[in-house]
């Protein structure tokens, strides 16, 4: 297989500007559909993806596809299917699998048939723990076959091992950057930042870091894996050195003390400075102006609705007062809380996060 559909899960409302990032990425085909994006291309367009794309979730590999109206049909085309083209006979595989409007209304029997094809035409094992994961759906009785590449969630990037309370994911936080506009060439500064995600990945950003770099992919372990190919897309070290620095701080010594660890391993910690102090002291940077983010507790995360009005409040005073010319980014799932701060806020599409429904509130440049 020279050339398949490359899909890139996102959390829903984001996809437009994963399509973005991809695009600007130079991958051919973007498409946004429901839930993450299509593109096309081979191998080498599979690894980019997972080692390059700051928002994506998740990578999947579109590898087959046929119709099938009952299991048996099922278990006979899925045993045709040239497994050994992308699976190894000596590497545990597991199936899930998902049916909508199809004949085949049963998953785990679906997933059954195809893990015992696979099994007995290749002769890989089957484990519940698999790392390697092949993902059945069936829609309208069209069977899709999908590899997932990524393995572990691509927010997971072994560099963040300090985290607080409702932490925000690597992904989302690079995907709420780009959709204030931020293009690394800013300083950036959370005054809520909790482990530090907001300004790490912004001078990961600016700093040109690949944000797969330290990680293990599932797609390692598939057939056929040129491993010095895949090395010479890595590069662990900094495209190029920030022409500005990024800022972050929180009321919580623990807090900033992760952030710094945070910052450390990812290896942006000369140009990040983290700092504990609340809201009210709250000063901008020396120089030109760029953009505030942050990610404040909401009542259904973190303490009181009540109590928060007034730090919403006094977030917004600050920011009013001390911030002229500079852009605003607040995540909340609450809008009264952002009304709150008393700012023209342009609210973004609604995100899941945390079992939450969230949305990014932007305004500015601040008059």
């Amino acid at each position: 297989m020279s050339s398949f559909e490359i899909f890139m899960a996102v959390a829903p409302g984001l996809e437009d500007l994963l399509a973005d990032e991809a695009r600007a990425q130079g991958f051919d085909e973007v498409r946004a559909v429901a839930g993450g994006i299509t593109c096309r291309g081979g191998w080498t367009e599979v690894w980019r993806a997972n080692l390059e794309m700051r928002g994506a979730a998740r990578v999947l590999v579109r590898v087959g596809e046929f119709r099938a109206f009952h299991l048996a049909q099922l278990d006979k085309r899925a045993r045709k299917f040239p497994w050994g083209d992308v699976l190894r006979p000596d590497v545990p595989v597991r199936v899930e699998a998902s049916c909508k409007r199809s004949k085949i209304y049963h998953a785990g029997a679906a997933a059954q048939r195809v893990e015992r094809a696979i099994a007995e035409e290749l002769g890989a094992p089957i484990s519940k723990d698999a790392a390697v994961v092949i993902k059945v759906r069936i829609d309208d009785n069209l069977v899709t076959l999908s590899l997932d590449a990524s393995g572990e969630a691509l927010h997971r990037r072994g560099l963040k091992q300090a985290v607080g309370k409702a932490p925000m994911r690597e992904n989302l936080a690079a995907l709420f950057l780009r959709a204030c506009g931020y293009d690394g060439g800013e300083p950036v500064v959370d005054p809520m930042c909790g482990s530090g995600t907001f300004p790490i990945e912004a001078a990961e950003i600016a700093a040109g870091l690949q944000p797969g770099r330290a990680r293990r992919f599932a797609f390692e372990d598939f057939a056929g894996f040129d491993a010095t190919g895949f090395a010479a897309l890595k590069r662990p070290d900094p495209a190029r050195v920030p022409g500005q620095r990024f800022y972050g701080f929180d009321r919580d010594q623990g807090a900033i003390g992760s952030a710094r660890e945070n910052a450390a391993r990812a290896g942006v910690a000369d140009w990040v400075d983290f700092a504990c102090q609340p809201v009210s002291a709250l000063e901008p940077p020396a120089g030109l102006p760029g953009l505030v983010i942050a990610n404040p507790p909401y009542g259904g995360r973190i303490g009181n609705r009540k109590q928060l009005f007034a730090l919403y409040g006094s977030f917004g005073q600050v920011l009013r007062q001390r911030f002229q010319g500079w852009r605003v980014g607040v995540i909340t799932s609450d809008a009264g809380l952002a009304k709150a701060m008393d700012l023209l806020f342009a609210p973004g599409p609604v995100v899941a996060h945390g079992g939450l429904k969230v949305r990014l509130y932007r305004a500015g440049p601040l008059g």
